[in-house]
């Protein structure tokens, strides 16, 4: 069982991140974790993996976590053995077994005399039979890392795991398995995800939010029904402040001038009744006092009333304004862009595809491109752009623009300021203030401006490089995308998806995230 009670964790600059966190997850519990990008849904899993420290609050976890970061390098100096945890008990194994029966040997041990039958099988689960426990891990694909993590939960067994997207990196058959052991295994589970067919096996919602966690019991299905309840709620409650918000000035309006009235008919008695000046005076001075504090009152709630619309407002999705507006592509659907006559693609002898591909893309396609990890799908896309040739076959490559958004978003220049990467797309001699109102449309506000784009996360990069490619105002003849959902949170996956179905050029997209790509109704799958 875990307990956290009042946690909270302020960045070293001070920052709050979040406060007052407080939930319980049970024995086999099953928990999905999830919420906006920079929430701190991560660091909540690293306080809780005992990586972290909480600023305030405290935690208690019956049983050691087994905890599955997001991978991006940071293992990369280890064998996998290290990476696993395993290295110091699979050499003293090693060291019995050859006749070395020391006492250290045998601590080091601890009478896990299954441990490298538990590592061979684990890594055949994964199927990563093939690996070495002594090679390293920088020599591994992104996938086969995070597999790697996966096998150690069948090595060490443990009674609470905590996953970090763990499903990022990760083919379809290899999801297929993740999906799998989610369902069968009786460990209790945290997991942050965007991959709504694993959250759909999950149990409990647990929403982090800048007001905290709120509980859903139910699975990803049951979340979305909650919350269009909750946001349809939130419509009334905003038409509602709204409308508090314009009688309220109505009626500083109308307070207003039936004070001036007052004052003014009050003002000319006094002149006809001789007042001395010195009281003339006291007596404005109290009028202006009145007037005063009935205009402070009047403020004071029209100021409480813009709060809390702004704070609505801030909760409500705003999806609908975060689109391409592009003009149709001037191509004729049916076009041929690209035509593959028998290619491959390798080094030396010895090629990508087993077999050779023949296939053509015509315009307004929308197509998934399919296959394993280490199947050829990046090295197919520059093929189709024109950045490389086939080995074998020919080509025919139609005169068309493309637009290629890769996983780290590299169109966006990290050297930049966000004003200043929008302006590099101002092909079209927009004026600054027409700028900041795109840049607005896509959440990137007067304090994101001058922000480094280095400093930007997976969902803001996403985001901005969306808001370039409607300043820059020229529609694309085809938009490829490469696992354009990785790192992305669930609503800014909505956002891509609303701005994709919005677009009516050709569309390639790499992904193994299946609801995604029934979202933005592909037609049909290339599969390598």
């Amino acid at each position: 069982m875990l307990i956290l009670q009042n946690i909270s964790y302020k960045h070293n600059n001070s920052d709050l991140l979040f406060d007052n966190i407080s939930f319980i997850v049970n024995n086999h519990e099953k928990v999905a974790l999830i919420g906006n990008n920079g929430v701190g849904k991560s660091t909540l899993l690293k306080i809780i993996a005992g990586n972290l420290k909480p600023s305030y609050g405290a935690l208690n976890i019956s049983s050691d976590p087994y905890y599955i970061p997001q991978i991006f390098g940071q293992f990369n100096h280890f064998t996998i053995a290290e990476a696993l945890r395993v290295n110091e008990k699979l050499i003293a194994f090693k060291e019995i077994l050859n006749g070395n029966v020391s006492e250290e040997n045998l601590n080091f041990l601890n009478d896990d005399w299954t441990i490298e039958e538990r590592c061979n099988s684990a890594l055949a689960y994964w199927k990563l039979s093939d690996l070495d426990l002594n090679q390293k891990m920088g020599t591994l694909s992104g996938g086969q890392k995070t597999k790697v993590f996966l096998a150690g939960i069948m090595i060490h067994e443990p009674e609470l795991i905590l996953l970090d997207e763990p499903s990022n990196h990760l083919d379809s058959s290899t999801r297929q398995l993740l999906y799998d052991f989610i369902q069968s295994t009786t460990s209790s589970l945290i997991i942050v995800s965007h991959d709504r067919k694993l959250l759909n096996l999950l149990n409990t919602i647990c929403e982090l939010s800048k007001r905290g966690i709120t509980t859903y019991g139910g699975n990803y299905d049951f979340y979305t029904e909650q919350k269009l309840i909750e946001n349809n709620a939130l419509n009334q409650d905003l038409n509602s402040k709204e409308k508090a918000l314009r009688k309220a000035k109505e009626k500083e309006r109308e307070t207003a001038e039936r004070q001036q009235k007052l004052d003014a008919r009050g003002k000319k008695k006094q002149e006809k009744s001789g007042v001395a000046r010195i009281m003339m005076n006291t007596l404005r001075n109290d009028a202006e006092n009145s007037s005063s504090k009935i205009k402070s009152v009047h403020l004071d709630k029209i100021n409480n009333i813009s709060k809390e619309l702004r704070e609505l407002r801030s909760d409500l999705p705003d999806i609908d304004h975060m689109k391409f507006g592009f003009d149709n592509s001037d191509l004729h659907n049916g076009k041929i862009l690209f035509k593959a006559n028998a290619i491959n693609y390798g080094y030396e002898y010895q090629f990508i595809w087993k077999q050779n591909l023949n296939f053509q893309i015509t315009s307004g396609e929308r197509i998934a491109l399919k296959g394993f990890n280490g199947s050829g799908k990046t090295t197919l896309i520059k093929i189709i752009l024109g950045k490389l040739y086939p080995k074998c076959g020919d080509i025919y490559i139609a005169d068309n623009k493309s637009v290629y958004i890769d996983q780290d978003y590299s169109l966006i220049n990290n050297q930049l300021k966000v004003y200043e990467q929008a302006e590099h797309f101002n092909v079209s001699g927009l004026e600054e203030h027409e700028i900041k109102m795109r840049l607005n449309r896509f959440l990137f506000h007067r304090e994101y401006w001058d922000k480094p784009c280095s400093t930007l996360s997976g969902g803001e990069k996403m985001r901005l490089m969306l808001c370039c490619l409607t300043i820059n105002n020229e529609s694309p003849d085809m938009i490829i995308l490469d696992e354009p959902t990785n790192n992305l949170d669930i609503r800014n996956i909505e956002i891509l998806t609303a701005a994709i179905n919005e677009y009516k050029g050709t569309l390639i997209v790499v992904s193994h995230d299946e609801s995604f790509l029934e979202q933005i109704n592909i037609e049909r799958i290339i599969e390598l």
